[in-house]
């Protein structure tokens, strides 16, 4: 495993046992996300960097009970916290880095990425495995409960020009990685950017 990698085991083991009290009110900002990926019932979807899975619910409510919901983490306390919130029944939890997934190429008719991006090694490459994994005219959404500015705040830091969710840095990088930008948000209440699969 790589530095990268195992430092961030280590910051999401240290909190996954507190990660849901001290995000408690994100369940509405999440499923709001999953309703503008535009997944219908059948559908299926990977949640990249699951953590303790709370996206699952409403990925599970939007494609129905033949749909597949596939939830990726590298950290096995934050699945421990997934079964524990009960969270495994709206999906499949898998223990894979969402860089190297083992994953059929074009499994899945969309990916989500909850505060993933911060966390990629290689960005680039790992926005192209991704791509692998999700068929031509598929989808991505990369989402945050709240917006760039906010978590700065929170974290008791600047934005900085070259923060990769800034659109202007976000837009060409995902452009290189197989995957075209449909829409971007930045707000206070949350940060979601949308993105096709390019052919």
């Amino acid at each position: 495993m790589s530095d990268d990698h195992t430092r961030v085991q280590e910051f999401f083991t240290a909190r996954a046992a507190d990660w849901d009290k001290k995000f408690p009110n994100d369940g509405p900002a999440y499923a709001a996300a999953v309703a503008e990926l535009g997944l219908r019932p059948g559908d299926r979807v990977l949640d990249a960097g699951c953590g303790t899975g709370r996206a699952l619910p409403p990925l599970r409510a939007a494609v129905g009970p033949s749909g597949l919901v596939v939830g990726a983490d590298l950290t096995p306390a934050m699945l421990h916290e997934a079964v524990r919130a009960g969270r495994d029944r709206d999906g499949r939890l898998l223990l894979a880095d969402v860089t190297a997934l083992p994953l059929r190429s074009a499994a899945f008719d969309a990916a989500f990425g909850a505060g993933l991006i911060a966390h990629l090694p290689d960005p680039a490459e790992n926005l192209r495995e991704l791509a692998r994994v999700v068929r031509p005219g598929g989808t991505l959404a990369l989402f945050h409960p709240i917006g760039r500015a906010a978590l700065a705040a929170r974290q008791g830091r600047r934005i900085t020009p070259d923060d990769l969710r800034a659109e202007a840095n976000l837009h060409p990088l995902l452009a290189g990685s197989g995957w075209r930008m449909t829409s971007y948000v930045d707000e206070d209440a949350r940060f979601l950017a949308l993105a096709v699969r390019e052919a």
